[in-house]
């Protein structure tokens, strides 16, 4: 009964969220479930074992423009605190997009910190605190420019100024995000698993702009996110997450489920994990999954089906993903594989 109710509130909670419109000003992936910095810093560590690394890559709209190419790379280290029940997680978020004719390109480096404190001492129930700060860059190939500045007498003249007035083609700066998030085991033997968090990014509002106007500050952007697993039997299980995403007057949905089955004679310890299923950017994309897990390793690939007002331009074709990730456990006294308690989803 306990896990139809938490499925029904997830199902609701999703469907109001589904009512707006789908639109986000920062970059974002498909397989958003394989970036968690991204989404919350208070994601960092919540997961069965003691060291994740995760890389995603994105090439979108290479159909009929120049092409966004995004990369994701995060890293994550879990140590328990003390004799408690309590981890602490230390993360780094690296992200790298590079966008049209003009090769706008952000390069963001990201240090993270997150705190699990239980809180109860019978089954795994955390709330988790994080933070996420450092430096990031931006450039243009300002020599791949046209202005009007540039057209004389209606012909394109290189030489002549392109009449803009910022002095460097590249700038820093410092951004900052935090977040919270709580997630639990449930059901029979506590066999699956929920959260949910709220993250807050731009936090300082730092300057976006060439010209380092202080009305181009970035708009702060919250992140809801939710996610469940649960256990059909031994072998197979479904996952279903979501997000929603505001960044001033945009704002983003996407949700989706993963049905997983297992292979191999141990179903503790498969030989491989089968997943397969479908997300829904709102109003912009149709996103079809495949995923294999050889433990320690997992291997996911997506394709945006472009289902908004430019599928006629794109034909449908949107963006391709894949990510690679790595969970694994230290052989280490009192290692999260020995603990009978810790944050995982």
């Amino acid at each position: 009964m306990m896990c139809k109710k938490l499925i029904l509130i997830l199902v609701a909670t999703i469907s109001l969220c589904v009512a707006e419109h789908a639109s986000a000003q920062d970059a974002h992936f498909s397989q958003f479930f394989e970036a968690p910095l991204l989404r919350n810093p208070s994601l960092a560590g919540i997961f069965t074992g003691d060291i994740r690394a995760q890389m995603v890559y994105r090439d979108q709209w290479n159909s009929f423009t120049n092409a966004y190419k995004t990369g994701s790379f995060n890293v994550e280290y879990k140590a328990p605190v003390g004799k408690s029940d309590d981890f602490l997680t230390i993360g780094l978020q690296a992200l790298f997009d590079k966008a049209g004719t003009a090769g706008l390109t952000t390069t963001e480096v990201l240090p993270a910190l997150n705190y699990h404190k239980s809180l109860r001492s019978d089954k795994a129930m955390y709330l988790s605190v994080g933070f996420m700060a450092g430096l990031v860059q931006k450039r243009i190939d300002r020599t791949k420019i046209t202005t009007d500045n540039q057209f004389i007498g209606g012909a394109y003249n290189p030489a002549v100024a392109d009449g803009e007035t910022f002095v460097s083609p590249n700038y820093s700066y410092f951004d900052a995000s935090l977040g919270a998030s709580f997630n639990t085991s449930f059901g029979a033997e506590n066999q699956n698993n929920m959260f949910f968090g709220v993250g807050y990014h731009h936090l300082n509002r730092p300057s976006n702009s060439f010209y380092r106007s202080a009305d181009a500050a970035l708009h702060g952007k919250t992140v809801i996110s939710g996610g469940v697993k649960f256990n059909l039997d031994d072998y197979s299980y479904f996952t279903l997450q979501a997000d929603y995403s505001k960044q001033g007057a945009f704002n983003e949905t996407i949700a989706g489920v993963l049905y997983s089955y297992k292979l191999g004679d141990d179903y503790d310890a498969p030989d491989y994990t089968l997943s397969g299923g479908a997300f829904l950017r709102w109003g912009d994309a149709f996103i079809p999954v495949l995923k294999i897990d050889y433990n320690p390793f997992a291997v996911a690939i997506s394709y945006d089906v472009n289902v908004s007002t430019l599928k006629t331009v794109s034909q449908g074709r949107g963006g391709i993903e894949i990510s690679v990730s790595y969970i694994g456990f230290l052989d280490r006294y009192n290692s999260s594989r020995d603990k009978v308690l810790c944050p995982k989803f």
